[in-house]
Order: C-alpha cells, then sequence, then structure tokens
C-alpha cells in the first residue's frame, strides 16, 4: 500500500503517519528527513536544498524530486507512506508523472482538515523529542501533554529531552509556511485538489480538529 498524506504544520499528519506505519509496516517517509539526511550527509544535492529550506521557501523539483523517487523506490516491497512533498501543484503533477514512469502505484492520498488557526496554535505548543519527532508531545494538549521529570519536561513517550524548533515560535515563519499550504491556486491544497480530480486514486478527507484516536479511527474506517 502506498499513501500520500497532507495536512498543514499542526495538524497532526507526522503522529498518524507513525500510526498508519506501525499498522500496516510500511515505511514512513518524511520529505524533511530526506533533506536532513542529505544536509548531514553535505551531498550536493544537501547542500542546495538547506539554502532554500534555511529561508523558508520550497526546495525546487528538480532538487526534491530526485531525492524523494530514490527513497521512495527503496521502500517499493514494503509500502510508503510519503509525508511533507508535494506541496505545490507543480510538484504533484510532477510526482505524479515520475510514480507512473518508475511503475510505482499511488494507492491512497489521505487528507487531514484543520483551520488555519487551530493549526498555528498548535504550532506554537508542539516540542520536540530528541530520539523520535513524531513522538507527540505539546503543552497546550492534555492527552499529549509532556512528562515532567526534576522538574523539567521531557517527552512522555521516552522520557527524551524535548526541544523547540526555532520558527515554531516564529509566527511569521508560520504564516510563511501556511500561506503555501493554504493557496489552493499553485500551493499545497491545488496539489490535494489534483489528486482529487484525477479520480484514479482514492481521497481521505478526514477533520484535524478531533481528538488524535478518533482521526486514526477516521482515517482506518477508508482504508482497505
Amino acid at each position: 500500500m502506498n499513501i500520500l498524506i497532507f495536512g498543514p504544520n499542526g495538524s497532526g499528519k507526522g503522529t498518524q503517519g507513525a500510526i498508519l506505519k506501525e499498522k500496516y509496516g510500511m515505511d514512513h517517509i518524511e520529505s524533511g528527513a530526506i533533506f536532513r539526511s542529505h544536509i548531514k550527509g553535505g551531498t550536493e544535492l544537501g547542500k542546495k536544498a538547506k539554502a532554500y529550506i534555511d529561508r523558508g521557501d520550497l526546495v525546487p523539483d528538480d532538487i526534491t524530486i530526485p531525492m524523494v523517487l530514490e527513497t521512495l523506490a527503496k521502500s517499493k516491497d514494503k509500502g510508503w507512506l510519503l509525508d511533507g512533498f508535494p506541496r505545490s501543484l507543480a510538484q504533484a503533477e510532477a510526482l505524479d508523472k515520475a510514480l507512473e514512469s518508475s511503475g510505482m502505484r499511488l494507492d491512497y492520498v489521505v487528507e487531514i482538515v484543520l483551520e488555519r488557526k487551530i493549526a498555528r496554535d498548535r504550532i506554537m505548543g508542539r516540542r520536540l523529542c530528541v530520539n523520535d519527532n513524531n513522538h507527540p508531545n505539546h503543552i497546550a494538549i492534555d492527552a499529549i501533554r509532556p512528562a515532567e521529570k526534576d522538574g523539567k519536561l521531557v517527552c512522555r513517550v521516552c522520557g527524551g529531552e524535548l526541544s523547540t524548533r526555532a520558527d515554531d515560535q516564529d509566527e511569521a515563519a508560520i504564516n510563511k509556511r501556511h500561506d503555501i499550504y493554504y493557496d489552493d491556486k499553485t500551493g499545497t491544497m491545488a496539489a490535494v485538489d489534483y489528486f482529487k480530480k484525477k479520480g484514479n486514486v482514492k481521497v481521505i478527507s478526514v477533520d484535524g480538529s478531533v481528538p488524535i484516536q478518533e482521526v486514526t479511527g477516521l482515517i482506518l474506517k477508508q482504508l482497505a
């Protein structure tokens, strides 16, 4: 099973991706992790991607798509869930064409729908675990509030140290990312609409404002 998952920053798509990975034994491929791997490894593509990421801009397709396809190809047998890409209509069209050319089938598109203001507030309250960024921790949501140890907040899942991303506390940076996502002309929402209009892949749209378990239930109910 191969899945694309969409949702604005703050929608919990990383958490849902981790749940689907566990249930179906597929690889959860997060575009940011692909970039970080190349950046950490000092590859030429990584150096080019870093310049764009540091500005909060989209990494161009001629850098991103080769990295993404290389990773997806390694997961053909297990199946994959791709998180964080495509982020624009042009990327959706290019990815769709590349998947078809490589003989990889896209089975589902999962869209987590969330109001922009709620998404922004969620971003500013989230905390990242040093051991796994998909361990959910949020200072304003009781169900996933971090644990406390020796007077310090730690990951509720594994007890690891917590941190915040600098851009998670920067409203201007958040708005810039959301401007890209909520753009239904050329941005990420346009990418979602592209797959809806194609009609040859099932698109599952769920309400992201409800608790994590409910979102999971809504998704699983519609997956074969």
